[in-house]
């Protein structure tokens, strides 16, 4: 699984004097000692002056100006933030998708997004998106396969996946659509 931000970020920290020759705080003092305030020229200096990669130079300087990387919301509370309000109604269609793609295997990842829920495997597959107050659209990643039927094109949907089916009842999440997401999870493998 997917390590935390938390967790990525100490990972970062223990390499850096390996990977960069000097540990966070020192990189912290250089960066304070510039008098550079904003952050893309903190990255800017790490970069070309000290020959550092983008990612040790976004972290330092994160932690240049705030002493801490601010993580991103729980994935339950974006979650929980989608079927906020007028939306909470098409919470139970997401339940049962979850609850089909997650019985694919024990390699199905979750990853909850500000507006979607983005299903993969070692790649994304599909995504579960509540567009509407009454429509929950699905994603799904089946390139090489026509639109049919309810299986539409995606066309400007998200550039993600290749169709989208559009769902308004947990009753329109059956074996025909299950079919789809397993096909869509086996190439994605």
């Amino acid at each position: 699984m997917a390590k935390s931000p938390e967790e990525m970020r100490d990972s970062m920290v223990a390499n850096m004097p390996e990977k960069t020759g000097k540990p966070l705080q020192d990189w912290i003092a250089i960066v304070r000692a510039s008098g550079l305030e904003k952050h893309g020229e903190m990255i800017k200096l790490l970069k070309t002056e000290h020959g550092m990669t983008h990612g040790f130079a976004n972290l330092v300087a994160h932690e240049a100006r705030n002493g801490v990387i601010s993580a991103p919301a729980a994935e339950d509370d974006l979650v929980a933030a989608q079927y906020a309000g007028d939306k909470a109604a098409l919470k139970p269609i997401h339940d049962a998708l979850i609850d089909a793609v997650t019985g694919f295997g024990s390699d199905v990842e979750l990853a909850p997004k500000k507006a979607y829920v983005s299903l993969r495997r070692a790649k994304q597959f599909g995504l579960i998106q509540p567009s509407t107050k009454t429509r929950v659209d699905v994603g799904i990643n089946l390139k090489g396969h026509a639109p049919e039927g309810r299986l539409e094109a995606s066309g400007s949907f998200n550039a993600m996946v290749s169709h989208r089916v559009k769902l308004t009842s947990v009753d329109e999440v059956d074996a025909e659509l299950i079919a789809w997401l397993k096909a869509a999870y086996d190439a994605a493998g």
